[in-house]
C-alpha cells in the first residue's frame, strides 16, 4: 500500500516528537525529585507573638459552689448561708442564664441532701431569684459511698486561654534548620495569657473598654474655686511627714 505525501511526513515526524515528550518528561521528574523542604519547614503562617499563638477567648462557663452536707445535718451553716446569698449576689450580677441545684441520689446523705436543698432554695428566693431561674435536678455520684455535695451552678462569660504544657518542637539542637532561627518556643507566653484570663473580674474588659465613671462634683468645685482665685489646687496633707521610724531594735 502507498502512503500519500502527507502521511508519510506525519510518520516521519512521530519518532521525533515521542523522543521530545519522553525527554521533557524525565527533566520534569528530576526536577521534582530536586525538591527538599518539607511543609513543616515553612513558618511563615506561625505567630511568633505569643497572644496571637496562645489567644484569650471570650467564652461562656459554669460558676459552681458546692455545698458538703453530712449524714445528721440537712441544715446549712451560717457560713454556707452565706455562701449560698453571696452566690446569688454574684448570679445577679454576671449570669447569663438560671441557676442549678445539682442534688445526690443513692447516697448515704441524701435524706439531708434534700432539707438542704429546701433551705437552699428559699434562700435564693430570699435573695432575689425568681421561682423559674431555679431548676432542681437529681444526680447519682460515680462512688456512692463517697459523701456528695450539693452542687449549684449558673452560666456566666469567662475568658480562658490554653492548654498550656504542648511542646510540639523540640527547643534543643535539632538538624532542621527552622530550630536556629531565633524565634520563641511554641510553649512561650502560655502560662501568662492563662493566669491573666483567670485573674480579671471582667471579661469584657479584654475586648473593649468601660465607660467613663462620673467625675466627683464636690472636689471638682473646690479645684476650680481654688484656680480662679490664684491658689494652689494641691492637696494638702497637715500630717504628712510626721510619722517617725520605730525604736524597736534600737
Amino acid at each position: 500500500m502507498a502512503f500519500t505525501p502527507s502521511q508519510s511526513a506525519v510518520a516521519a515526524r512521530t519518532p521525533g516528537r515521542t523522543w521530545r515528550f519522553g525527554a521533557a518528561a524525565a527533566l520534569a521528574l528530576a526536577l521534582a525529585g530536586c525538591k527538599a523542604t518539607a511543609d513543616h519547614e515553612i513558618t511563615s503562617s506561625i505567630a511568633t507573638d505569643y497572644r496571637q499563638r496562645h489567644p484569650i477567648a471570650i467564652k461562656e462557663g459554669d460558676k459552681t459552689l458546692d455545698l458538703f452536707v453530712g449524714i445528721g445535718r440537712g441544715s446549712l451553716n451560717a457560713t454556707q448561708r452565706a455562701q449560698v446569698l453571696a452566690f446569688a449576689g454574684n448570679w445577679r450580677r454576671e449570669a447569663t442564664g438560671g441557676i442549678v441545684i445539682d442534688a445526690p441520689v443513692g447516697t448515704s446523705n441524701e435524706r439531708a441532701a434534700q432539707q438542704a436543698v429546701k433551705e437552699t432554695r428559699s434562700l435564693l428566693l430570699a435573695a432575689g431569684a425568681t421561682p423559674r431561674a431555679i431548676v432542681v435536678r437529681p444526680y447519682r455520684p460515680a462512688d456512692p459511698a463517697q459523701l456528695a455535695t450539693v452542687r449549684l451552678s449558673y452560666p456566666k462569660m469567662v475568658a480562658e486561654a490554653g492548654p498550656c504544657g504542648l511542646w510540639p518542637e523540640d527547643v534543643g539542637p535539632s538538624v532542621n534548620s527552622g530550630y536556629f532561627q531565633n524565634r520563641h518556643y511554641w510553649n512561650f507566653g502560655c502560662a501568662t495569657q492563662r493566669n491573666l484570663a483567670a485573674m480579671v473580674a471582667n471579661p469584657a474588659d479584654l475586648v473593649q473598654p468601660r465607660a467613663e465613671a462620673p467625675p466627683m462634683a464636690g472636689r471638682r468645685s473646690v479645684v476650680l474655686e481654688k484656680y480662679r482665685s490664684g491658689e494652689s489646687t494641691a492637696t494638702n496633707y497637715p500630717n504628712n511627714g510626721q510619722g517617725q521610724i520605730s525604736d524597736v531594735g534600737q
